[in-house]
């Protein structure tokens, strides 16, 4: 893979991962820009022991542009984009309108003694995984699969780097069902700069349970799922594909390797090369389930930057909010409200359904 590095007009960076050891990637972005915004506020609830992230210039973000304007296809002599060079394989680049920046331009002023706020100091970042604006993950080949990977493993290694990040998110976001705001096929990372509650909810679950038990409590879960079998919808040597058995969404898979390990820095290379034709094949059951484009999200857990890595274990969660051909899964009441998830689709019923996609 060869990786190149350049700076769109506004200074943000942008990076290719190219398949091919001769890509010439200098095109200069042409642009006239403004600069980027500066950093959003963070704000603490002290009722949740959670911080909520205030970014206003997003609302200015684009929303849902017709094909011919779309800002991640590759620019052309009639317009510009987000990419200046005329194709590309993979591109990673900082956030036109991101939640979280480096550019902390003055710290803002307390609100009330009990709401502390910062700057929302981090990064975000887009990663393009084709220059084909039609095409989805699921119709990539299993070598564009690998070197979307590693540029995650590329980007998770540096963004881990910078001054007060905690937990680094890769995901993808799919279908306007889910509130996608450009079709073209990509996904994002998030820089945080504090552990976020979900990771912390798992942190405190698998530190009692090594505290009373011993070993990695995800290692020990997918070791059942794996002899239990009932969930389990596709594996091979290195990876495993299952439905939790407690499930909180109708379709919800995780792709989890065999090895503990925190991150996907951390993969060796025949894990990379073994992840893309197992999540390929489960995508393209998603994909098969109602013989419709099926919204979802695809969400890397990963261990924090700095404490408790021993305790975290790789694993991609996939979900989509499709019920049913003509029915999704809204977070009502009881979800939106408690946090507690109610699912219509027995976790058994669900691996089955997959499996025969």
């Amino acid at each position: 893979m060869r990786r190149t590095q350049i700076e769109l007009a506004d200074g943000r960076d942008l990076i290719y991962f190219d398949e091919r050891d001769d890509a010439v990637r200098d095109r200069p972005d042409l642009r006239d820009l403004l600069p980027p915004p500066p950093a959003s506020q963070l704000r603490y609830d002290p009722l949740t022991d959670e911080w909520v992230a205030v970014a206003v210039h997003r609302q200015t973000r684009t929303f849902l542009p017709p094909a011919d304007q779309c800002p991640l296809c590759p620019s052309t002599v009639d317009r510009l984009s987000e990419i200046p060079a005329p194709d590309y394989d993979v591109a990673v680049f900082e956030n036109r309108f991101p939640s979280l920046s480096q550019r902390v331009a003055e710290e803002p002023v307390e609100i009330t003694p009990f709401t502390p706020v910062r700057p929302g100091r981090g990064r975000c970042e887009v990663v393009c995984f084709t220059d084909d604006h039609n095409a989805s993950f699921a119709s990539l080949p299993p070598r564009r699969v690998r070197t979307v990977l590693d540029a995650l493993a590329d980007r998770t290694a540096a963004l881990t780097e910078l001054p007060g990040v905690e937990q680094v998110f890769p995901f993808e976001n799919r279908g306007v069902e889910i509130g996608v705001t450009l079709h073209h096929p990509h996904g994002q990372i998030y820089a945080y700069p504090f552990v976020t509650p979900r990771t912390r909810s798992m942190l405190t679950a698998a530190r009692r349970h090594a505290d009373r038990i011993g070993g990695n409590l995800y290692a020990d879960v997918l070791a059942a799922e794996r002899a239990a079998g009932d969930r389990v919808v596709a594996s091979n040597e290195h990876w495993t594909a299952y439905v939790p058995a407690a499930a909180r969404w109708p379709f919800e898979v995780h792709v989890a390797p065999h090895r503990p390990v925190p991150d996907i820095p951390a993969l060796d290379d025949a894990e990379r090369d073994a992840f893309g034709p197992l999540y390929l094949d489960v995508l393209r059951r998603f994909e098969g389930l109602f013989d419709l484009p099926m919204p979802y999200i695809a969400a890397w857990h990963q261990a924090p930057v700095r404490i408790d890595r021993e305790l975290g274990h790789l694993h991609l969660q996939l979900f989509t909010i499709r019920r049913a051909k003509d029915k999704l899964k809204y977070l009502a009441g009881s979800e939106s409200g408690m946090g507690v998830f109610i699912n219509d689709i027995a976790p058994e019923r669900a691996a089955e359904l997959l499996r025969t996609a």
